[in-house]
């Protein structure tokens, strides 16, 4: 008779230890009540698209590893801002590692594509602009300070470099 009282006694604190607070925030019954129902909201939903941050920022795009026009003229109008369908392509960003900015930029093109379909690396300025030189990115985003001191604007007239200013 101890024992079943004892146990009682457990679950009824952790009840009213573990239970009853979590529904007193209001996310948790609309988590389950979306889950049921089927819905999806801003609680249950994989991503959210981010805003983009202010400023100038610079993208180019390697044509070397983008060789279908209508993908890489999709990609032009995505980093251009522009609403596009799904493109079925995965692509690798490079940021500079001293690019803060940049990196919020790289994030916010990140949030308005499919989980995982754009992944992101920082790297060093001066080692990342050597490997563009060389073809050796997929995408890169910088922010217009970034891209003047690293002077970057020597690959613009690359001809497997496209160039896209936000």
């Amino acid at each position: 008779m101890k024992g079943i009282r004892h146990m009682l006694w457990i679950v009824g604190l952790l009840t009213v230890f573990l239970v009853i607070p979590c529904f007193a925030f209001t996310d948790i019954p609309a988590l389950a009540v979306n889950r049921l129902s089927g819905n999806v909201d801003g609680i249950s939903s994989s991503s959210i698209v981010l805003d983009a941050p202010s400023g100038h920022y610079v993208v180019l795009i390697n044509t070397d590893r983008h060789t279908d026009k209508e993908t890489l003229d999709l990609w032009l109008d995505f980093f251009a801002g522009k609403e596009i369908p799904i493109i079925f392509e995965d692509i690798s960003c490079v940021v500079a590692q001293q690019d803060a900015p940049g990196m919020e930029m790289a994030i916010a093109c990140q949030s308005r594509l499919p989980e995982n379909q754009m992944t992101i690396r920082q790297e060093d300025g001066l080692m990342m602009v050597s490997k563009a030189e060389e073809g050796g990115f997929d995408i890169l985003i910088l922010s217009e300070e970034i891209a003047d001191v690293y002077s970057v604007s020597t690959l613009y007239e690359k001809e497997n470099v496209k160039v896209v200013t936000i």
